[in-house]
């Protein structure tokens, strides 16, 4: 009994073993191994495998199939193996196109060749056995396309409304593409999708806009997204949109003078397309006799009366006719123009000029500073003047009331340099020698406050004769300074 027991538990481990490898390859309760899903290409080769698991051994094998169910509902035998009878290839769209890969019940796979988008569909391995009857397992292969990419311009005339001016197509891909656009004009676009027979999906975009000559030229891109790309198709076009001429004339320099040989005019026109005629004319009717006319070209051969009109251009293209005029004068004498002044040469000219007048500046500047520092006044008071001898009695006695005394003022001629480089002989006023004082009062100012007494010329001498060569009125400081005539 108990070994009974573990029997069962046995094959209950084994079922559940290999009902989760089942299960893994999403054939959970069958016995036939197979892939779900396959992915191919026309033209090219897919190996279908199949393979049948009996754990026990005791199903007995009679015979495989390969069922093909392209739409729902429809069946069709395209191999069949029997180990007695041989292989057999029923489906006449698969001949020549399927073989069997094993000549075995237990691993039927078989390979198509040359596929095609037709091919897409559910393949079922399908096993006749004994004794639990039919056992199947099923693979779904699906076709892939890669699109034929194309873009194209739509020419269109230029309008108020609007058109397509351009087209992009993915034909005959699966899955469908996915078109988008890049473009620098305003505008949208529209898709429409086509199934075609074969499973093949054709995708078609249109550019639309409103169209004006300034958008002929300009340019779009298609871009084509789709599975089996490795990265987008990327198609630019420039648009093509027709309009009629646009004329001007261009040459006339208002100096057609008498005599002038080299006077010419020219008649531009923008136009798309090209214009296929351009004609002058004059308002006074016929051209001069002296005027020339080559393709858009009017020359004069020598300017006279005769040219001083009006002057008529007339271009045409299949869009329309436009035209353009100018009046010429004829003056007796040229005009001499006189060509204006290059303005890189007029600024570089005012800088140098405003630089050279820095300079200037800088150096009558320096030159100032430098005189001011030489002939400034001392940067220190001076120290009192000192006396000796009897001009130091003079001033220790009694004061008394001041003479009157009447003193011409000197003049500053009478100041000069000795010419030895020794120290000035001086006659100073009052406005001089408080200069040469360092600022302080006069020197000769002491001299007022001596007594009466004083400058008795019976007791004394004068005052100038108790000075000597060597007690100076000025300042050490300023006898040091150097030695100038003014």
């Amino acid at each position: 009994m108990a070994r009974d027991h573990v029997a069962v538990a046995l094959l209950r481990n084994i079922w559940v073993a290999t009902a989760v490898l089942l299960g893994a390859q999403g054939i959970v309760g069958q016995k036939v191994r197979v892939e779900e899903e396959l992915e191919a290409y026309p033209t090219e080769s897919v190996d279908l495998r199949c393979q049948f698991i009996d754990g026990g051994g005791r199903t007995k094998l009679t015979q495989v199939s390969w069922i093909w169910e392209p739409t729902d509902g429809q069946r069709d035998n395209i191999a069949v193996f029997h180990p007695m009878y041989g292989q057999s290839f029923p489906n006449l769209s698969f001949k020549d196109r399927v073989v069997f890969l094993h000549n075995s019940l237990e691993n039927p796979s078989i390979r198509i060749s040359n596929l095609k988008m037709s091919d897409a569909g559910r393949y079922t391995c399908e096993y006749a056995t004994y004794p639990s009857g039919n056992e199947q397992g099923t693979t779904t292969l699906i076709m892939l396309a890669k699109p034929k990419n194309s873009a194209n311009i739509v020419t269109v005339q230029a309008g108020s409304k609007s058109v397509v001016v351009a087209q992009c197509e993915a034909a005959d891909g699966k899955p469908a593409a996915t078109i988008k656009w890049l473009a620098s004009v305003g505008g949208n676009h529209s898709t429409t999708t086509t199934n075609g027979p074969d499973g093949t999906v054709t995708v078609r975009s249109e550019y639309r806009l409103v169209p004006t000559p300034a958008d002929n030229g300009r340019e779009v891109t298609c871009l084509v997204d789709q599975r089996t790309q490795e990265r987008p198709w990327v198609f630019p076009v420039k648009l093509s949109v027709e309009y009629p001429p646009s004329v001007s004339i261009e040459g006339y320099d208002n100096n057609w003078y008498v005599g002038r040989s080299d006077a010419m005019l020219l008649c531009l026109a923008n136009a798309n397309p090209a214009p296929i005629s351009v004609i002058w004319t004059a308002v006074s009717g016929s051209l001069p006799e002296t005027v020339m006319v080559e393709d858009n070209k009017l020359m004069v051969k020598k300017v006279d009366d005769a040219v001083n009109t009006t002057f008529i251009c007339e271009v045409k293209n299949k869009q329309g006719t436009s035209r353009n005029q100018i009046t010429t004068f004829v003056i007796e004498e040229k005009r001499e123009f006189t060509p204006g002044p290059n303005t890189g040469a007029v600024i570089g000219g005012i800088l140098g000029s405003l630089i050279f007048i820095a300079i200037i500046v800088g150096i009558i500047f320096l030159i100032r500073n430098c005189q001011d520092n030489r002939e400034g006044p001392p940067k220190h008071k001076p120290p009192p003047p000192v006396r000796t001898g009897r001009s130091t009695e003079m001033l220790n006695k009694p004061s008394e009331p001041p003479m009157a005394t009447e003193v011409a003022p000197l003049s500053p001629r009478e100041v000069h340099c000795n010419p030895t480089g020794s120290e000035p002989v001086t006659n100073l006023d009052d406005e001089t020698s408080g200069a040469l004082n360092g600022g302080a009062a006069p020197v000769l100012d002491a001299a007022d406050g001596l007594r009466e007494n004083d400058l008795d010329s019976s007791s004394h001498d004068p005052l100038h004769a108790n000075i000597s060569r060597e007690e100076s009125f000025v300042s050490p400081a300023i006898s040091a300074g150097p030695q100038c005539c003014l």
